[in-house]
This record gives structure tokens, sequence and C-alpha cells, in this order.
């Protein structure tokens, strides 16, 4: 059941007076609203089994996430139906313990929900894993990183300055979302960890922004490409650290698909990458738990541009699920 105080407009409503309507519930982040009417929620729910079926609580103030909670956030987000099960997947996989939702939702620091679409729904979605796929123009990206963000306010109560007490925040709460890339140099991150390359699949990432990293001069070497990845890996555990010594845990990075050929035409691969970054500089703290525990992710479009997404130094784990099938 949704929460009685979320209003489904009619038709007749006016855009003015739906937009007033929700802001002064609370709902929303700031941005224009797609109103929620009766036809909209009853399109986005066509073919669920199970609308108010619980898929458990959100933290930190532990509202029900229910496929029909979820379809009216997907209403404002401006998903289609299609997007929904993409979403709750996301969501119900923030709940995994190792993923530490109630610690990203209530902290200080900048952390946010990244999502990443694996498999054969991104394409069918029309999702983009190439150029400024971490940016705006892809309506899929931008709808279905929304509604999970609204989720997390709206459903888990991480209202800032109630659940969320960031003192800064960072944009990816808005929305972050993207689409996983394909390359021989590695397998897809969902593929690495057991499922079939043609299932579709998500993984949610607690990550505390963005940082943009280029190879070092002669750029063929695959460890001129790699030595600033775990430069930038090694800095943001200093830097986030407050200066103790915490465990390490994941790295994630993005690799251009023009990157990951040139690694790859050295004879190079997953393994190999791996162990490299995770040995390289031995006079220092392993940057990861193990080699295993540093995921390249192939995505974006041409340039040699890299991107680090250090993981919350607070505790968290990405968490990867199969499409959930409502």
């Amino acid at each position: 059941m949704l929460d009685p105080d979320w209003p489904v407009f009619d038709g007749a409503t006016s855009w003015e007076a739906a937009q007033a309507a929700l802001i002064e519930r609370g709902l929303g982040d700031g941005l224009p609203m797609v109103p929620p009417t009766r036809a909209r929620l009853d399109a986005m729910l066509a073919g669920v089994k199970h609308p108010e079926r619980s898929h458990g609580q959100l933290a930190p103030m532990f509202g029900e996430l229910t496929a029909e909670s979820v379809a009216y956030l997907c209403v404002l987000a401006g998903c289609v139906p299609a997007e929904l099960p993409v979403v709750l997947t996301a969501l119900a996989a923030t709940m995994q313990p190792e993923f530490n939702l109630l610690g990203i939702q209530t902290t200080t620091g900048t952390p946010t929900v990244a999502v990443v679409v694996h498999g054969p729904i991104a394409a069918a979605l029309g999702m983009n894993a190439g150029t400024n796929c971490l940016g705006p123009g892809n309506r899929a990206n931008a709808c279905i990183g929304r509604a999970v963000q609204l989720a997390l306010v709206d459903i888990g109560g991480a209202k800032p300055g109630v659940g969320d007490m960031a003192t800064m925040g960072q944009p990816g709460k808005y929305g972050f979302c993207f689409a996983e890339g394909a390359h021989r140099l590695v397998p897809p991150l969902h593929v690495r960890r057991g499922y079939d390359a043609e299932e579709s699949a998500v993984t949610v990432l607690g990550v505390s922004g963005t940082a943009e990293m280029l190879p070092n001069d002669g750029r063929d070497e695959p460890g001129l490409i790699l030595d600033p990845v775990r430069a930038a890996m090694a800095a943001a555990r200093t830097v986030s650290g407050a200066g103790k010594a915490r465990e390490a845990g994941e790295q994630i990075f993005l690799l251009p698909p023009e990157l990951a050929e040139l690694i790859a035409k050295h004879g190079w691969n997953l393994a190999r990458v791996q162990a490299y970054l995770h040995h390289q500089a031995n006079d220092g703290p392993p940057v990861a738990k193990s080699p295993q525990d540093i995921h390249p992710i192939v995505t974006g479009g041409a340039g040699i541009k890299m991107t680090y997404l250090p993981l919350w130094m607070g505790g968290t784990l990405s968490v990867t699920s199969a499409l959930l099938e409502l």
C-alpha cells in the first residue's frame, strides 16, 4: 500500500498544482517531477504480480520497499515501466549487510549509491555505456539513477538534516547510473561473479565521488597506463582514512575501450591487471584486500581518460544481483 500522504492525481490536475502538492509533502529532489496519476501508476505496475509485497526495509528510517512504492517514485523520476525492475533490484541489493546502507545514508561524508547495469537489459533500455556515460544526455541512465535516489530519500528517509547528515553531499545524489560496456580484456563484472553473460544484473556501489586519471607518457605500455590508477587508489586511502590504518577492501575503476585494447594487445588479462595494481608498490600498504578485489569496469567512449570510483572509507562492499522478476 502506498504511503497515504503520497498524492495520486487525476488527469485534470495542473502541472503547477501537482508540483506544489508534491513539494508540500516533502517528496522529490528539488527538480520538477512527473505528476503521478492513476493511469501512470497503473502503467508502471502492469504485469507486476505482487505490487504490495515487501522486499525489505530501507535504512535509515526503514520504510517498506515494495514494487508499488518504487513505481510511484519511478513515475516522479520519468522512468518507463521496463525500468522498474532495474530500480527495484538496485534498491534491494543495497540492503545486503556488506553494502552498509545505513552508514552510507547517514554519514557526514559524501557517499552515494551508484548503479551499474549489466547484460541485455542495458541495451534493451537504450542505456549509455559510451561517450559521457556518467553525464547527462541519456534518459534511461538519468531516470533510473534518479528513481533510486528518490527511493533512498522518500522510502529510506534519508532527508537532508534528518536521516542524511552529509556535510556537503555530492551531485551523484541526484542520480548515478550507467551501463557496463564490453571488451575482450576483462569479462563483465556480473560474469566474474558467477552470472551468465546473457543474464541481466545490477551492481550497486557506495562511492564517495569520481576522479579522472590519465596514463603516464608512453601510454602504449600497460604499466604506464595503470600506474596512475594505483596512485589514485593509494591516495584515496590516505586522504580518506583520517590518519588511521583502515582495512583494505575493494577498488573500482572505469577503463575506456581504447585503453583496454592497448592493454590487451600486450597479452594482459584481468588477473594480470589486478596483480599489477595490487603488487606494483611493495613498499606501501595494499590498495585492496586481494588482487581479486580490484574491479576494472570497461565503459565510456573514445579517449584515454579513466575514472576512479573511490568506495566509501567508512566501510562498504559492492553487491551484484540478478534482475528481479516482478
